[in-house]
């Protein structure tokens, strides 16, 4: 029999219960110490490390199992604020904050500075303009919001869309992640990493669907935060900087500074390899002018309002006892999210000198690469492919134009460049893995939910009993985590770039119609439907014109400098236009209508739906 984890004892224990969890992990790190300091070896240490948490997960899903709509859908509505808060720190530290974020800002610098600013700025617009409301509203999905504040089948059908098509991208990129962990803790290839992860993912939510995955989420979030910071704090005490480098690591970018000039960062590649890059500029002076300082703007725009538009983040605020604790569940969302957020560009420095600086032991910039290549993290990384030594020169001595890696890799390969124990990369594993598949597994439910809540139930077949309902929503968790494994072992783009569209997409065709079904009463359903219909089309057309301005004409470069990662500020633009100049033009709400959005706004009393579903 499943366990009422919605229960009045079970909220209460709540602390408790997840204190034991966590001294529990932490004697299983100390376990997996000793046994390294025994001789079991490195890639045992590793496989034990994502077993045992992934099983963890699978358990804390199973006990979760429902046949309850309210339970699966938004989890009984009875997840504390704090608690609350820390599963969506889980659902939002992806793959991109986890293993990517680090990784962009270690290649590239400070334009990747954007996405930190953009993701974290984004929760005040959730605070502000989304969240209470959305929950004040008292609907399952973010298509029930639209569908029911606008009416119509349509409406309802158009946010689907969007979502799917958000989504879909997103969850590409968790899938990506995850096949890259497993293949490198389990030495498989990457397409089948890919798969395995998938299963460990579809494990934690099929059964207890948000129920499940908001415990599942709180347990992921304590390992992942953990896994981030350790190899940190040690890296900063072997290089000086103190127990707590966040504020004392300005000595490390120095020490960067003098050292690029001297190893020849910005030096052209040896030769092109591909999926692969040259160790570029940590903190190299941003390009001058109007044009950078646009460009840093609209993707921290980008990052922004995409942050306010994803369905599987508003959804989270669907699942708290009252509006109050919504708005309270924002600000403990930010706070857990800015442990992470805070420690990216610290890792990043710190990774880059330990890699570069001839003074420490683990330095390979320099050094014969006969030598480079007998080390076995070099040797691990390469034999999946996401890591590369040419020597372009021929005098046997590894320049920085010569190393080639994949971004993605920086985070979890950071322990074993770093000379860390073993035990280190595995807890960054299970971190990695835990963020990756909390994200894939909100964005998921979210996909299957409003598939299952508002095409099948709400459009297709509203007699269909609650077990229908749920068997449904069950098949398709698995069609469209399949489809995103698929479309994730084609490698189409990084983490990174794959999370951007994403962000893209949804504040193309989402953005809009819901600030607006908040705050302007007048918004009407054709006014809405153009929102979606024109701002997710015109977001398409002009990512499909920049990245292919052969095949689609009508761009020849892009407008303004919004490339591929930028195109939601097209889309974005297009739909406030679409749908205010549609809505004036059309009747407005009935009266009923616009007194239920006056009420929205009320930050107390009755939920507006209540339980009608």
């Amino acid at each position: 029999m499943a366990m009422q984890w919605e229960g009045k004892s079970f909220i209460d224990n709540l602390p408790k219960i997840y204190g034991i969890y966590t001294g529990g992990f932490l004697a299983f790190f100390a376990l997996m110490a000793v046994l390294e300091t025994m001789g079991v070896g490195a890639d045992i240490i590793g496989i034990l490390f994502l077993l045992f948490t992934i099983v963890i997960y699978a358990f804390i899903g199973v006990l979760s199992r429902t046949m309850a709509v309210d339970a699966y859908y938004v989890a009984g509505r009875s997840v504390p604020p704090v608690f609350n808060g820390m599963a969506t720190g889980a659902d939002w530290m992806s793959g991109a904050s986890f293993v990517a974020m680090a990784g962009g800002i270690f290649m590239a610098g400070y334009g990747y500075m954007a996405f930190v600013v953009g993701w974290t700025g984004g929760y005040i617009l959730v605070a502000t303009l989304m969240a209470p409301y959305l929950r004040k509203f008292g609907c399952y999905t973010v298509p029930d919001f639209i569908g029911t504040r606008y009416g119509g089948k349509l409406s309802r059908f158009c946010a689907v869309v969007v979502l799917v098509v958000a989504s879909f991208t997103y969850v590409t990129a968790q899938i990506t992640a995850t096949g890259t962990i497993a293949a490198r803790a389990f030495q498989i290839p990457f397409e089948v990493g890919v798969w395995l992860g998938l299963a460990g993912i579809l494990v934690c939510s099929m059964l207890g669907g948000m129920r499940a995955v908001t415990w599942t989420q709180v347990a992921q979030y304590i390992v992942l935060i953990v896994a981030y910071l350790v190899p940190i704090f040690w890296m900063s005490i072997v290089q000086g900087f103190g127990v707590l480098p966040h504020f004392s690591y300005g000595g490390a970018v120095q020490r960067i500074m003098e050292l690029e000039p001297v190893i020849g960062v910005g030096t052209a590649a040896a030769q092109a390899q591909p999926g692969l890059a040259i160790l570029s500029t940590l903190h190299a002076t941003p390009k001058e002018g109007a044009l950078a300082a646009w460009q840093f703007a609209t993707l921290v725009a980008c990052m922004m309002i995409g942050t306010a538009s994803l369905p599987h983040i508003l959804m989270r605020y669907f699942t708290t006892p009252s509006v109050r604790d919504a708005r309270d569940s924002v600000a403990w969302s930010l706070f857990f999210i800015f442990l992470l957020y805070f420690s990216a560009p610290v890792l990043a420095t710190l990774s880059k000198l330990q890699m570069i600086d001839p003074h420490l032991a683990t330095s390979i910039i320099g050094k014969s690469i006969e030598e480079v290549l007998k080390l076995e993290w070099i040797q691990k990384w390469s034999a999946i492919g996401l890591l590369k030594i040419v020597d372009g020169n021929g005098d046997g001595i590894l320049q920085i134009n010569e190393f080639f890696l994949n971004a993605d890799i920086i985070v979890l390969a950071t322990p074993e460049m770093a000379g860390l124990p073993y035990v280190i990369s595995g807890l960054v594993a299970a971190g990695g893995m835990a963020a990756a598949m909390s994200t894939a597994d909100g964005l998921l439910l979210a996909m299957a939910n409003a598939l299952s809540h508002d095409l099948y139930y709400k459009i297709i077949d509203p007699k269909a009993e609650t077990r229908k309902r749920l068997l449904t929503a069950r098949i398709l968790l698995l069609v469209i985590g399949a489809a995103g494994a698929l479309v994730a072992s084609l490698k189409l783009t990084g983490i990174l770039g794959a999370v951007a569209w994403a962000f893209c997409f949804a504040m193309s065709g989402l953005f809009f119609p819901l600030v607006l079904g908040v705050w302007w009463k007048r918004a009407n359903r054709a006014g809405a439907i153009a929102g979606m219909v024109v701002g997710l089309g015109a977001g398409w057309w002009y990512l499909l014109a920049v990245r292919n301005p052969k095949e689609w004409y009508g761009i020849a470069e892009p407008w303004l400098g919004l490339n591929d990662l930028r195109f939601g500020i097209v889309g974005v633009v297009a739909s406030l236009i679409a749908m205010v100049v549609v809505t004036l033009l059309t009747p407005a709400p009935d009266e009923e209508t616009q007194r239920m959005v006056d009420a929205v706004r009320i930050p107390r009393g009755d939920t507006i739906l209540g339980g009608v579903h």
